[in-house]
């Protein structure tokens, strides 16, 4: 650069000053021009490779790497000027490269998160494999949070600003906004327990039997968790409020049980023992009830008007809507084996016995006239 400089000086006629300028910017340029060849040859690499890591580097590297040239450049440029012209703002041209090199590294950082959580996410579901939205949503908003606080603090200091005082001032700060938005900072860490615990995640069934509270979470964020209701009605709920009540997750069952009492007449009670192994027998043959779990048919009870049979099964699907055609099919098949032994199914019933079944008679008539009722 400096014989470049030393050959516009001495054949062109320009002041050496402005040459050095002129063969910065020119540099400056090859080399931008040169760093796109090698990202763009990088990126064709990269697009052979398996891995997510690789990628995201190479597709966020491209601007902020390119303007930090230019950033580098021009830094280079403002400290030859300062030597020739007398200007206030040239004494702080470091200063403002510096800080602009931290911008760059934050916005490349900021990048490749975004771009790593949604290669993953990309890449689980072309293969097929669970993807868990909810901890890769949560993992890139805390990377990108520190990002965020670290670049604003790096910058402070750069610009002359003393952090030790900043930091204590924040603390003191922290301490009357803790008190003041206690209510905020609980869902903030109520927020951080259902990512880190994961008792739910995105498009998971939940329901409280705390609370008046069932439906599909549909977007988890630090201050409330919004589920969308079966009516369809979005119900927000503070994430402290997860803290403190007790949540089910049907969504991650392993099966569905089947749980009946099919109650037969009195008549029947010979015919018990013969309902009972044939609708056992057809639920451990039965294609979608899983004979490994718990499997029970069992006369369970003398109630009031019925023989109660017990049925005890586990299904194995999950699925709301093929359950209940499974379950349909199983209450079907034990109605025809009941009817194929000529038993049947009891119905609330009552008996009502009369001591005694003749008209009243009358006694032997006296002298005083009788009582006569109406009806």
């Amino acid at each position: 650069m400096n014989r470049f400089s030393q050959f516009l000086s001495q054949h062109i006629g320009i002041e050496a000053w402005v040459a050095s300028l002129i063969a910065i910017a020119v540099v400056t340029i090859v080399l931008n021009q040169l760093a796109q060849v090698l990202l763009r040859h990088a990126a064709k690499v990269a697009a052979r490779s398996a891995s997510v890591w690789d990628d995201a580097l190479v597709q966020t590297a491209s601007g902020p790497v390119l303007t930090a040239m230019w950033v580098v450049g021009a830094g280079v440029m403002a400290r030859v000027l300062q030597r020739q012209v007398d200007e206030p703002f040239l004494a702080e041209a470091n200063a403002v490269r510096d800080v602009a090199l931290i911008v760059c590294v934050a916005w490349f950082l900021l990048r490749f998160i975004g771009k790593v959580g949604g290669n993953i996410t990309e890449v689980r579901s072309r293969r097929g494999e669970v993807v868990d939205h909810t901890t890769v949503d949560a993992l890139g908003k805390l990377a990108r949070l520190v990002t965020v606080i670290v670049t604003i603090l790096m910058a402070a200091q750069t610009l002359g600003f003393q952090i030790t005082g900043l930091l204590a001032l924040g603390g003191v700060g922290g301490i009357a906004v803790g008190f003041a938005a206690k209510d905020l900072l609980a869902n903030f860490f109520g927020g951080l327990t259902i990512y880190l615990d994961r008792p739910f995640a995105v498009g998971d069934w939940i329901r409280s039997p705390d609370k008046s509270l069932e439906g599909t979470v549909e977007y988890i964020s630090w201050r409330h968790t919004r589920i969308r209701a079966f009516n369809k009605n979005p119900i927000y709920v503070p994430n402290a409020v997860f803290t403190s009540i007790l949540v089910e997750n049907p969504s991650r069952m392993s099966h569905r049980r089947i749980y009946e009492t099919i109650g037969l007449r009195y008549d029947d009670f010979a015919l018990v023992p013969a309902v009972v192994n044939d609708i056992r027998a057809m639920l451990e043959n039965h294609p979608d009830i899983d004979a490994t779990q718990t499997l029970l048919v069992n006369f369970n009870a003398f109630a009031a008007s019925s023989l109660d049979l017990m049925v005890y099964a586990f299904s194995t699907t999950t699925q709301w809507g093929p359950y209940q055609q499974v379950k349909q099919d199983v209450l079907l098949k034990i109605g025809q084996i009941i009817e194929r032994h000529g038993a049947q199914i009891a119905f609330p019933t009552r008996t009502l016995h009369l001591q005694g079944g003749g008209e009243p008679q009358e006694g032997p008539t006296s002298g005083k006239p009788r009582s006569q009722s109406g009806a």
